[in-house]
């Protein structure tokens, strides 16, 4: 195992984090489309993330243990600035699944957001929205009547249940905004997130 390559995976996942909480806590996020905090760590990631890829293809499970792999799933699922990546990411992640090399969870996320990114049907309901009253719904899923069938198969919990946690997250994020007077700007594509 890559030790070295884990704790800098570790790290990234991390700073990403830290800076969302940050934003949240201080009701600033949703502020702006893209806060530039938000924007500058996901673009300092991606460029470490791409380089990484490059180097040793898909960190799996084997290379960097559940955690690190998860972390770099994370990254490149905030690599929205650059879909095409996301796209070559999404061809390994799948390899790597196969192989028992990354969890399915996962490649459902990074499936359904380049999906979605592209404007096509998603698979697994794991991106949402907000509309313009504040209630968080689920983008247009490609077979609705299959989704909790395999959202079970990858582990994931039911479609109502996320969309609960969704609206939560949103709600506190709006509470948070309105405490700290901060202006409101509309919430797009926002994922569920999985529980740890």
């Amino acid at each position: 195992m890559n030790q070295q390559l884990k704790k800098e995976l570790l790290s990234m996942q991390q700073e990403d984090q830290r800076v969302l909480q940050e934003l949240v806590d201080s009701g600033e996020l949703g502020t702006v489309e893209y806060h530039p905090r938000m924007k500058a760590t996901h673009e300092k990631n991606n460029a470490r993330i791409k380089e990484i890829i490059s180097e040793y293809g898909w960190p799996g499970f084997s290379m960097v243990g559940k955690e690190g792999s998860q972390a770099a799933w994370l990254i490149v699922q905030h690599a929205v600035l650059d879909t095409e990546f996301m796209n070559k990411c999404l061809a390994l992640l799948k390899e790597a699944t196969i192989h028992g090399e990354a969890e399915g969870w996962c490649l459902a996320y990074l499936q359904d957001r380049v999906l979605t990114m592209s404007g096509k049907l998603q698979i697994y309901g794991t991106q949402h929205d907000i509309d313009e009253k504040g209630i968080a719904y689920p983008l247009p899923i490609e077979d609705p009547g299959k989704v909790e069938e395999l959202r079970k198969k990858l582990g994931l919990d039911s479609l109502s249940d996320a969309t609960r946690r969704i609206q939560e997250r949103h709600n506190t994020i709006v509470g948070n905004r309105e405490n700290n007077g901060q202006e409101s700007s509309d919430l797009r594509n926002c994922s569920e997130k999985k529980k740890s």
